[in-house]
């Protein structure tokens, strides 16, 4: 019995360190900025740029861009690969999407930051738009042929609505939130005025805390602290009054829809404080991310009410719709993973991929084919990984495979494009992954970053050479 009570409070353990740690000032703003894309972003602004006739540097950027705005697993992309792949987009650029969407989406690219650090999501979002847009012309080029015939009689992309300057004002400022909440920089981090306040308590209910949810650098367990235990409080009461507030505004606004917001608010400034337990009592620092958050929440509502009652109600709607979504499986999983980190000994880690080598590269790869987890859990398996030893390396190859692929969503690629085109995808991904992972070792491991660039840069020489050779031959062919 004692290891099922191990598992289960290393779960606990798990969920509560990261709601909170890592859902309110990251996650929070994410949701409502994947919103706001959905339901503010006229629809044919971003797929018209997709279509055959688009030059190629705007139909791969805008799959790029469309992709990024996502919050998608691999298998969730797959309706949407469906419908613009079916609508005309051509190949390379709905690949790209396809690969893009799951690797590198805000809600992705935010928590990677958050969770593992800068460099891993400035890495992610690096490789995945470098290789997700040789993927996909390398994929219209193999395919050049086939898809020619396909695209002859689809040309359905009309010129479509422009984007209003309102909706880059609002998620100029929806993204600046999300911003100001995560990023370690110093001016926000600095202290601006603090306050003591005399509770002789605190030291005590920390400790207890402690033995609830005890830290441990070895396994990476966060521990929870006394504002983390008040900020998972406040979770739970947003929930409660959201599933009305937010869950019918569709149809209506009701008085539970401006709690929710308050309350969001709220928390979300209380979660930019900086507090302490020590003996004394507790000590709350008001800092630069304190006023910056507070501030761009004040903003948001003047820019709010530019749009019409209906915009608002569908983009409050669409953030709902985006948290029934992703949240729990993500609750789910983190959970999971706390059990799992009990019993993995951190050798196991380091004997497989504790090196960035080939072997170790290709083992994150298949890891992250036949472990499928929804969107954002990889996130909290790959910290997992991370402190038990794992190169930074294989952790990247893993980041860049696991979103991409899972037996489920290879065979419903292959259903949308063919057996072989889907598989020289998967191959192609697999390549890239490792790839990926190993210019990522090499550089935490010491590889001066301009041999490091001439090497990668050589790479994508001889990859558009050759992509320009099979041009000419196919056109000569025909």
């Amino acid at each position: 019995m004692e290891w099922i009570t191990a598992a289960i409070q290393g779960g606990f353990a798990s969920l509560l360190a990261y709601l909170a740690a890592h859902v309110l000032l990251c996650l929070v703003p994410a949701f409502f900025i994947a919103g706001a894309m959905s339901a503010l972003i006229p629809q044919q602004s971003i797929i018209r740029y997709l279509g055959p006739d688009a030059p190629r540097w705007v139909s791969y950027s805008a799959a790029a861009g469309a992709g990024s705005l996502l919050a998608v697993c691999s298998c969730t992309v797959q309706p949407l690969f469906a419908g613009i792949y079916k609508k005309g987009a051509g190949l390379g650029p709905a690949i790209t999407f396809l690969f893009f969407a799951p690797a590198a989406n805000i809600l992705a690219l935010s928590y990677t930051g958050v969770a593992l650090g800068a460099d891993f999501a400035i890495a992610r979002i690096t490789l995945a738009l470098s290789f997700g847009i040789g993927i996909g012309m390398i994929m219209a080029a193999l395919f050049r042929k086939d898809e020619a015939a396909r695209v002859a009689d689809a040309r359905t992309f009309a010129a479509g609505e422009a984007i209003p300057g309102r909706t880059y004002a609002f998620l100029g400022a929806l993204v600046a939130l999300l911003i100001a909440g995560t990023l370690k920089v110093g001016w926000l981090q600095a202290t601006v005025a603090s306050v003591d306040l005399s509770w002789t308590s605190a030291a005590a209910v920390q400790a207890v805390l402690d033995r609830w949810v005890p830290a441990d650098a070895a396994t990476g367990a966060e521990g929870l602290s006394l504002q983390g235990a008040v900020l998972v409080f406040l979770l739970l009461a947003i929930a409660a009054v959201a599933w009305r507030g937010l869950g019918r505004v569709d149809s209506s606004f009701n008085r539970l829809t401006g709690v929710t917001l308050v309350l969001i608010v709220l928390t979300l400034v209380f979660a930019a404080l900086g507090i302490r337990a020590g003996d004394g009592g507790l000590e709350i620092a008001i800092t630069g991310r304190t006023l910056a958050v507070g501030l761009l929440c004040a903003a948001l509502l003047p820019l709010a009410r530019r749009f019409e009652a209906w915009e608002v109600q569908q983009w409050l709607w669409e953030t709902w719709r985006f948290v029934k979504m992703i949240f729990p499986l993500l609750v789910v999983g983190v959970f999971l993973v706390g059990v799992v980190r009990v019993f993995i000994e951190p050798e196991w880690v380091r004997m497989v991929a504790g090196a960035n080598t080939v072997t170790a590269n290709l083992a994150g790869v298949v890891f992250g084919v036949f472990m499928y987890f929804p969107t954002l859990v990889e996130v909290p398996v790959a910290k997992m990984f991370l402190s038990l030893g794992m190169h930074p390396g294989p952790l990247i190859a893993y980041l860049m495979a696991d979103p991409e692929l899972s037996l489920q969503s290879i065979l419903i690629t292959a259903a949308i494009i063919g057996k072989r085109r889907a598989w020289t995808y998967v191959g192609l991904v697999a390549l890239f992954a490792t790839l990926a992972g190993l210019a990522f070792g090499a550089w935490t491991d010491g590889t001066p970053l301009p041999v490091l660039a001439a090497l990668v840069l050589g790479l994508v020489g001889i990859i558009i050479g050759g992509l320009r050779l099979l041009e000419r031959r196919q056109v000569a062919a025909t």
